[in-house]
């Protein structure tokens, strides 16, 4: 039973989308930018706080404390007069989780691979393919877009585990995006729905685990000041994602939200380093992180 319930506190933490992606926080991702745009970046970032269970169960004080450092690359393209763009986001984690189960302390310590992120995102409306120079004379209009996330199986999985850093399933992410620009000032509006596939390799090893839809809201206020700098105001919530192993449900339902502030300053060239924090406002279930990070972003045409 001992073991039972470490496992469920540790599968809140990970085998649910709320840690890696539900929780994301991303303002500007609709907005244009030319044809030939690549980017790379690298950053490095603390998770720390309480995960929130089920009452009913005998665990208690769980804390997480969790490094994130990630990599990735993306260019933007031109598809059928359209921009469009391409990401690739690979993350390594590594850290501990704590808590008191049956009042007996518990540590699981985790260090590894996390799945990745590949997504492909379109302009709909109000972003053509141009040039950078025809970019630079284009008016700023409305943009509506849209996007598919994918998340394969990659990362850290062991199904004799406790817990693991990787899914051992395959999740999807289609959303639809809104971003307006007001002269100074950029608005944000994203909504998209996870999905997911069964982990059929679930702990001790024979297990399917299933798990329901994760509707995801994201708003964000940028405001542009002088010389490439910028600030966001930003808030996601995020509603679903109750798991199932054997045909037994979990009381693992999310109802969060979070609220987070984004700052970017240029570097020397065409480098920027971008700070992010964000915090609980709310959460019923999962964690209730306070999370920080760093990326440093090169850009050329």
């Amino acid at each position: 039973m001992r073991h039972s319930l470490l496992a469920t506190l540790c599968g809140l933490v990970f085998l649910t989308p709320s840690h890696a992606w539900a929780q994301e926080l991303e303002p500007r991702a609709y907005s244009p930018a030319p044809v030939g745009t690549t980017f790379v970046i690298g950053g490095i970032g603390r998770s720390q706080g309480a995960i929130l269970l089920d009452p009913s169960l005998d665990v208690n004080h769980v804390e997480g404390d969790l490094w994130i450092a990630t990599i990735g690359a993306g260019r933007v393209l031109g598809v059928a007069g359209r921009q469009a763009r391409v990401l690739a986001v690979f993350p390594l984690a590594w850290g501990a989780i704590t808590g008191d189960v049956g009042r007996q302390p518990q540590r699981q310590n985790l260090a590894g691979l996390v799945d990745p992120r590949f997504k492909l995102s379109l302009a709909l409306r109000g972003a053509p393919a141009l040039s950078p120079a025809e970019f630079a004379r284009a008016p700023r209009r409305v943009v509506i877009g849209a996007s598919v996330t994918i998340v394969p199986p990659i990362g850290q999985y062991t199904s004799t585990q406790l817990v693991n850093l990787g899914y051992n399933r395959w999740a999807f992410k289609p959303e639809v995006g809104l971003s307006h620009q007001v002269g100074r000032w950029t608005f944000d509006v994203y909504a998209g729905v996870w999905l997911f596939t069964v982990n059929d390799d679930y702990f001790p090893g024979a297990a399917h685990r299933r798990q329901d839809a994760v509707v995801a809201w994201q708003t964000h206020v940028s405001y542009a000041l002088p010389r490439r700098t910028w600030v966001a105001f930003n808030g996601t919530w995020f509603n679903g994602g109750e798991t199932t192993v054997e045909r037994v449900a979990s009381a693992d339902e999310q109802r969060n939200s979070r609220l987070g502030l984004t700052f970017s300053v240029p570097a020397s060239g065409q480098q920027s380093i971008k700070f992010v924090y964000s915090t609980g406002a709310t959460t019923r279930r999962g964690n209730d992180f306070n999370t920080f990070n760093v990326t440093w972003q090169l850009v050329w045409f």
